[in-house]
């Protein structure tokens, strides 16, 4: 009895190796997917006035409005554009990336090539939105290195992008405890890292929606600079922030939004100077632009800048939220210097 037990036994283990071989391992990460962006110009910002360029201290360069049959295209909330003016790299609030190129005629954005989507990575691979972290409203680089904001869950997550592209995968970065107490879908909007030689170097800027200190005003923190510290902006009127962009010159540009059911959505820029942001000090700073529903804005919520010859470029795209009666604006301004 003992060979045939044996004999047995020792099929049942061949089996059982077989079947363990012909298991699916891991589902490998999506590949990006190569998009097409439709883009129709946008000339004129006001549309009563096709021959005004000059708003506030800004200068109207030109728009585009996107559209994509891709079941992923919207919801644009974050925009880094390179110095080039060219290559740049979206986010989406469903957690997607949206990377390509701005093509131009002479200073005029024209379209969008070389599209591709892909989601956001966690750091098993899988796609953040299929945890539950969404929102990623906000988004940081330097050099190869990303730093997204997930509002939903009030934290920041680091990505190599250098080295992995669009399947880079996300890890958790230590937070100031005062991001996690930031209200429900109200939190981290704004996430710009400081470069070397200015004021704050080396440092990441969070700031939040509308989490408010007990002045009434908008929290941000200080991440990397001397540990963690607490910060304000003056809030005015009934503007919330949707993100903010460093200069080479220095200064913070703070882009915020407006809404109101009787008139629609506003939209402001204002500029604080980096060295007056510390620890403890509540900033402020004049409004560049400020406009409402009477000129080709949508919900503004990313904003990057960038150099081209004496001017900054200012790069700003809309949040349509998956909607068909919102759309997804690129526009672009300059500020001359």
């Amino acid at each position: 009895m003992r060979p045939a037990f044996g004999f047995a036994l020792a099929l049942t283990l061949l089996a059982l190796s077989l079947s363990a071989s012909a298991q699916p391992g891991p589902r490998p990460p999506e590949q990006p997917t190569k998009i097409e962006v439709r883009a129709r110009p946008i000339t004129a910002f006001e549309p009563g006035n096709p021959m005004r360029t000059k708003f506030g201290a800004l200068t109207f360069r030109g728009g585009l409005e996107l559209t994509s049959s891709h079941a992923h295209f919207g919801g644009l909330s974050a925009i880094r554009v390179e110095a080039n003016g060219v290559n740049f790299l979206a986010v989406s609030d469903k957690g997607h990336w949206l990377r390509g190129r701005i093509v131009y005629d002479r200073e005029r954005p024209t379209g969008i090539a070389d599209a591709e989507m892909a989601p956001v990575l966690g750091h098993d691979g899988k796609p953040l939105a299929a945890r539950g972290w969404y929102d990623t409203e906000s988004l940081a680089l330097n050099g190869s290195i990303a730093w997204l904001g997930i509002e939903r869950v009030n934290r920041i997550v680091r990505l190599d992008i250098g080295r992995d592209g669009l399947l880079a995968r996300a890890t958790l970065i230590p937070v100031p405890p005062g991001i996690a107490k930031l209200p429900y879908n109200k939190g981290l909007e704004c996430l710009e890292f400081v470069p070397a030689g200015m004021p704050l170097q080396d440092t990441l800027i969070a700031i939040s929606e509308r989490g408010l200190d007990d002045a009434g005003n908008i929290k941000g923190f200080l991440i990397g600079w001397s540990g963690p510290a607490e910060f304000s902006l003056k809030r005015i009127g009934d503007f919330d922030v949707t993100d903010c962009a460093v200069t080479p010159t220095g200064d913070l540009l703070v882009l915020e939004r407006s809404f109101s059911r009787l008139r629609g959505a506003g939209m402001r820029i204002r500029r604080v100077p980096l060295k007056s942001i510390q620890a403890g000090a509540t900033v402020d700073g004049p409004a560049l632009i400020e406009t409402d529903m009477n000129y080709q804005i949508d919900n503004m919520e990313g904003l990057s800048v960038h150099r081209h010859g004496n001017a900054l470029v200012l790069t700003l795209i809309s949040d349509d939220n998956f909607s068909i009666i919102q759309r997804t604006l690129l526009l672009q301004f300059a500020l001359e210097e």
